[in-house]
């Protein structure tokens, strides 16, 4: 498969990150229809470019991964029994122009290309998150508000501002999303896509090492429990990546067996240290109201079980059922914080079914990317890389994400899902690597074809 990259591409694909996963940085600065005219301009010349550029020819229906397909159809057709269809038809705009973005990275860059892509930008969210909260402490010194945004003398609840200028006093800082749980995540997914850089030898180690520091110290900063369990996990991952790829072919099996123990042990014993685990975080038993969320919107759910409600995204809190569904401390809430159970509560158990598999199927892709080795466009085998973990690792951190946040459905969240769905499904058999560099022996994490 031809990338035919440039710089234009290059920068559009950096933008498209960037503003998935800082689209609050877009409505905190200018208001909703701002952020929503740079949304449209980025989707008009992804599409633009996908035309001109002649690569739709890689994205056939037929090419892409059936899970994929069948759950964006279920989207669709969702709108036959929506019970809000106006919310679900905003919804499903907002979807496909996430979607194709995420399909224009996919056709336009190789992975590597993508990697350094995503890392520039969520680099840029990190850097100007710091530079933000540093003008807050040092020049205005009080919580600030979201541009455009009047609240006519009412008690702002301080979820709502955009930040709580608290640097000085060790966080939790907020950055420029104006939320602590997405900046650290934001932070873990750099910190990931960093190392494997590094590790690559994609990037100068100076610089690199830097960024690392800068990716640890937002995380200490935001202190967000969701965001280092992510990490722990992700981490985790990582250790049995690292024992498959030296495990061969014939114990890969027994590895993932043991996997699956270790698992169901950690489960029982998070079970039985419950409380113990929170505290150390600062978190109450109902994990911040979130358990008070997941029991209404499950009783919801199950008033129409098989399809759902009708796709909607992001809940529309001017539409019945969401009017009032979620609501803490005056703030009105527009996702179940569990994208496993918004996708039931709006398609269903057909479409928690499709997504399922679609996540299954991606991880699977994901893993034998990773411990295989990488093949060239003749069939042979070529040596195992760094680069090759990212996508698994980056997966592995979405749905560790997804138990508790429902981003893995919206902006950055589904970009980074449907990236690594579809790359992995059109690059599983020959890779391109272009890498210009020497595969690396850092760690054993490379090591040379077997003949």
């Amino acid at each position: 498969m031809r990338y035919p990259t440039d710089a234009v591409i290059r920068s559009l694909a950096v933008l498209v990150f960037f503003t998935a996963f800082g689209a609050d940085l877009w409505r905190s600065l200018l208001g909703w229809w701002g952020y929503l005219a740079v949304a449209a301009v980025l989707t008009a010349a992804s599409a633009v470019l996908l035309t001109r550029r002649r690569l739709w020819g890689a994205l056939h229906p037929r090419r892409l991964p059936r899970t994929f397909v069948l759950f964006a159809l279920l989207l669709v057709l969702s709108l036959a029994w929506s019970f809000y269809p106006g919310a679900t038809v905003l919804g499903l705009l907002a979807q496909a122009a996430t979607t194709l973005c995420a399909l224009f990275l996919v056709a336009a860059l190789s992975w590597p290309q993508i990697v350094a892509a995503a890392s520039t930008a969520l680099n840029w969210i990190l850097g100007l998150s710091l530079l933000f909260e540093l003008v807050v402490a040092v020049f205005v010194r009080q919580p600030v508000l979201p541009f455009f945004t009047d609240y006519a003398g009412r008690k702002v609840p301080d979820a709502f501002y955009w930040s709580q200028g608290l640097l000085f006093e060790g966080g939790p800082v907020q950055g420029v999303v104006g939320n602590r749980n997405l900046l650290a995540f934001v932070a873990v997914l750099a910190l990931v896509l960093i190392l494997v850089q590094l590790a690559q030898g994609l990037r100068r180690r100076g610089p690199a090492l830097a960024w690392v520091v800068v990716a640890v110290g937002t995380l200490a900063l935001t202190r967000s429990a969701t965001a280092i369990a992510a990490l722990v996990i992700t981490a985790g991952m990582l250790g049995v990546l690292l024992v498959a790829r030296r495990a061969g072919p014939g114990r890969r099996t027994w590895l993932l067996a043991g996997v699956a123990a270790v698992v169901a042990l950690s489960i029982v014993g998070v079970s039985t240290f419950w409380s113990q685990i929170l505290g150390l975080f600062g978190k109450s038993d109902d994990l911040t109201g979130r358990v008070d969320i997941w029991r209404s919107v499950s009783e919801l759910a199950a008033q129409r079980p098989a399809f759902g409600w009708g796709w909607i995204s992001y809940w529309a809190p001017w539409v019945e059922p969401f009017d009032g569904l979620a609501e803490r401390k005056g703030v009105v809430y527009l996702q179940a914080h569990d994208a496993w159970l918004d996708v039931y509560l709006q398609v269903g158990i057909v479409g928690l079914v499709l997504f399922a598999m679609l996540a299954v199927g991606t991880f699977y892709r994901s893993w034998w990317f990773a411990v295989d080795h990488p093949l060239d466009a003749g069939g042979r085998a070529l040596p195992r890389v760094v680069l090759t973990l990212a996508p698994i690792l980056l997966l592995t951190a979405l749905l560790a994400q997804s138990v508790v946040e429902s981003r893995l459905l919206v902006e950055g969240g589904w970009l980074l899902f449907v990236v690594i769905a579809v790359k992995t499904k059109l690059d599983l058999g020959a890779v391109a690597q272009d890498l210009g560099t020497e595969p690396p022996r850092l760690l054993g994490l490379a090591e040379p074809a077997r003949r």
